[in-house]
């Protein structure tokens, strides 16, 4: 009986060291990788998915609680996926975008019908990135105004304009490619930049440092504001009650569309289509990528107000994607949606969040003094990790690198120790498991992440 079946299709076994070796070294002779230095690393070769895990060649097995890069919500080699993209495949494997196409226009239909009242229609892209720079390319056509505002600690992908949208340490070394973006600060009430006590305070500071930001810019000037619904890599900032209607009433009130980044955490990862919609507003545009279908076969896409689709209706976008709406990508984005009715996915979602993974994250923060604060919704949580509750410094200093980020380095080993495959950013671990985790893994994987944080207690310098 095999383990895994190999490249070739070849049955294989965990612990063929030779066809690790292989993988291994031809990564390292011919893979260029990003966000690293080539020399620096050395990845760890993957034999096997299946459902929440995945193994490596030597059969160490590792729960999935990151989704890979939060994308992977239906998990590894769901069934219903896989044969979608089979079907297809048989069917039509590919066609230009030009055209029309069942699975595309299918899908393009799905998402509007879960979208907001006044959504029009569906832009489809390789990948959020893109998402996020045809998105703010609608705007400025549709406003005729080109500057964007955009939050710190935040991330929008890594082309040109989405890059400089990023509002965290990976925009840095690219420069500003797109001049016409400008940066501004969101709540973040236990970090507050508005020194507020409560989330009512840090709501109106926040709103009114943001009008400001309008007014000093120059409103007429200002094409669109972008935020992540709720902020995901840099920290799960859920936004504070008040604040995105209040985004909502400045965009109004001066003119600007509102653009809603859901690449993360859209398609059910807080218990909702879009997480928007647990927030009581309604934007203009809306980006979307990883779980619209779990990343097996790259898709992105912008939901387009009938407002902006009609800027378009006898003037041409000046855009396009040879790949846009591509069947593949298309047809296992139909299959998510039938899944998701299937298998009850968004309840499921708010119901573990709720009943499991809260109660359990509160009791992690009693236990463990290096848990500073604990946010999150649905299966999206991050764990404020800190040297000093009472100064609330960071267990490692901001965009730690080599021995400064030596403690996080450490909570993360003893995860994947353990066998769970943690996310990570800065001073915090985060969970973000696949949508489909039974329960039980999941206290699997929150025992883990308590014994992990006995390393992080290790550090702790507080009183």
């Amino acid at each position: 009986m095999s383990d895994f079946v190999g490249m070739n299709g070849a049955e294989e076994r965990f612990g063929d060291t030779a066809a690790q070796r292989e993988v291994r070294a031809n990564d390292r002779q011919y893979v260029f990788h990003s966000w690293s230095a080539q020399d620096a690393i050395d990845p760890l070769p993957i034999a096997k998915g299946e459902g929440v895990r995945f193994w490596d060649y030597d059969g160490n097995e590792f729960l999935d609680f990151s989704s890979q890069l939060v994308n992977l919500s239906l998990g590894h080699q769901h069934p219903g996926m896989v044969r979608a993209i089979q079907d297809q495949a048989g069917r039509l494997a590919t066609i230009q975008p030009a055209v029309a196409n069942d699975v595309r226009s299918e899908l393009a239909k799905r998402i509007v019908d879960v979208s907001f009242d006044g959504a029009r229609s569906v832009f489809f892209t390789n990948g959020g990135a893109d998402a996020n720079e045809y998105a703010i390319r609608m705007a400025r056509h549709h406003t005729g105004r080109n500057k964007v505002l955009a939050r710190y600690r935040s991330y929008h992908g890594s082309t040109a304009t989405a890059i400089t949208l990023t509002g965290e340490p990976r925009r840095w070394a690219n420069g500003t490619l797109d001049v016409g973006v400008v940066h501004f600060m969101g709540p973040y009430l236990y970090r507050s930049a508005f020194y507020a006590e409560t989330p009512e305070q840090e709501t109106e500071r926040a709103l009114a440092h943001l009008e400001q930001t309008i007014q000093l810019e120059g409103a007429n000037t200002i094409a669109a504001i972008i935020l992540e619904t709720v902020t995901g890599t840099n920290g799960v900032l859920v936004p504070p009650p008040g604040y995105l209607p209040g985004v909502r009433a400045l965009c109004d009130k001066y003119g600007i569309v509102m653009i809603c980044d859901e690449v993360m955490v859209g398609f059910g990862r807080i218990g909702e289509w879009f997480a928007y919609q647990a927030f009581d507003v309604k934007p203009d545009l809306v980006t979307f990528a990883k779980g619209v279908n779990s990343g097996y076969v790259p898709l992105g896409g912008v939901v387009v107000s009938d407002a902006i689709h009609q800027t378009f209706a006898t003037t041409p976008f000046p855009g396009g994607l040879t790949y846009s709406g591509h069947p593949l990508a298309c047809a296992s984005g139909v299959a998510t949606f039938d899944i998701y009715k299937d298998e009850g996915i968004l309840e499921r979602v708010r119901d573990l969040g709720e009943r499991v993974v809260a109660p359990r994250l509160a009791e992690l923060a009693a236990k463990h003094p290096s848990v500073g604060e604990v946010r999150g919704a649905g299966m999206i949580w991050s764990l404020d990790l800190v040297r000093d509750r009472a100064t609330r410094e960071p267990l490692v200093p901001y965009n730690a690198a080599g021995e400064a980020a030596a403690p996080m380095a450490a909570v993360v080993a003893a995860c994947k120790d353990a066998g769970l495959w943690p996310f990570a950013h800065f001073n915090r671990l985060q969970l973000a498991p696949p949508l489909i985790i039974s329960e039980e893994d999941l206290e699997r994987g929150l025992a883990i992440i308590d014994a992990a944080l006995d390393v992080a207690d290790s550090y702790y310098a507080g009183e």
